[in-house]
């Protein structure tokens, strides 16, 4: 019996002193990050980062956005530390020392201003791929008529004017690049989202985040999703039609109903495999505890399978 205490009491010990030395060691890590880059990412990387410093009070993390171009630029000329890149790397960034470790995932989704007097229509019969297609990308369809529509009204595109990970991947979806997309150009997701909704002959897109309010989890940000006519009949099938809310496009999107492009992952990039220590704590945070807030800030939470081979990254 006396045993079975003494056991007891060193284990009691044994738990205490590794929370003491957990508690130390989160105390003990102190300096800077300074991050900039995608938009798309920003929201989440914010909420991670106030998050992160509630228990490394002595880490300081500034982050600005501006676009995917920006964080890449910024993070290889080594003006920060981290890059948030909301499109896939290319083979001359890998060259340069680029070091992707994906966080989270999101899509691009088409919009409409909420104001738009084709909206209903819309949701009856949905747009082909070729018909955005030949709204974005070779121009061939100008005003609504050539969407059915029994107006000759023209139809104002919009795209974005920052090196953009959204506008990459939108492109991507029709086998393009950003520069090949039409429309009067805009800069940042916010900036687009406004543009659209201030014009209710508007057509553009935006991350998920800009659409949706994160506490009504509905698109009341005076921009509404153009659905996508997947099967190309004509109609906005009932399994077609996952829009209402947050967590009916996240499930399209991670059953595959949305395509994938405009769906992606979303990436930190540093040069070569980060060997900051308090770079690998926070991003370690991310894919481990900080994956709690992700679902709920409007990205896609990945698989457990997944988060292992990215946590292998910072190893």
């Amino acid at each position: 019996m006396k045993t079975n205490k003494i056991t007891l009491i060193a284990v009691i010990i044994l738990v205490l002193a590794n929370a003491t030395a957990s508690k130390v060691a989160a105390q003990d890590l102190k300096g800077n990050i300074s991050i900039s880059g995608a938009f798309a990412l920003y929201p989440i990387t914010v909420k991670w980062a106030e998050e992160f410093k509630k228990i490394n009070p002595n880490v300081k993390i500034d982050i600005q956005a501006g676009g995917a171009g920006k964080g890449i630029t910024d993070v290889l000329s080594k003006v920060t530390d981290i890059g948030l890149v909301s499109r896939d790397l290319n083979a001359a960034e890998f060259k340069k020392g680029a070091f992707a470790i994906a966080v989270t995932k999101d899509a691009v989704i088409p919009t409409i201003s909420a104001t738009s007097p084709y909206r209903k229509v819309l949701y009856e019969k949905g747009v082909k791929k070729e018909a955005f297609n030949h709204i974005f990308i070779t121009g061939k369809y100008k005003t609504w008529n050539n969407l059915g529509f029994k107006s000759e009204a023209p139809i104002h595109v919009y795209t974005r004017s920052d090196a953009s990970g959204a506008a990459e991947t939108w492109a991507k979806y029709f086998n393009k690049k950003q520069e090949d997309l039409q429309g009067v150009a805009v800069f940042g997701d916010p900036g687009l989202a406004q543009a659209v909704k201030r014009d209710p002959s508007g057509l553009g897109f935006n991350n998920i985040v800009y659409i949706y309010d994160t506490k009504t989890n509905k698109p009341t940000n005076g921009v509404v999703p153009v659905p996508i006519d997947l099967n190309n009949n004509g109609k906005l099938d009932p399994d077609e039609n996952f829009y209402y809310d947050i967590d009916q496009l996240i499930a399209a999107i991670v059953s595959g109903k949305y395509p994938s492009p405009p769906a992606r992952d979303l990436y930190f990039v540093t040069v070569n495999k980060p060997t900051n220590p308090i770079v690998k704590e926070f991003i370690k945070y991310i894919l481990t505890d900080g994956q709690k807030f992700v679902q709920e800030a409007g990205y896609i939470k990945f698989s457990k399978e997944k988060i292992a081979k990215e946590l292998e990254k910072v190893k």
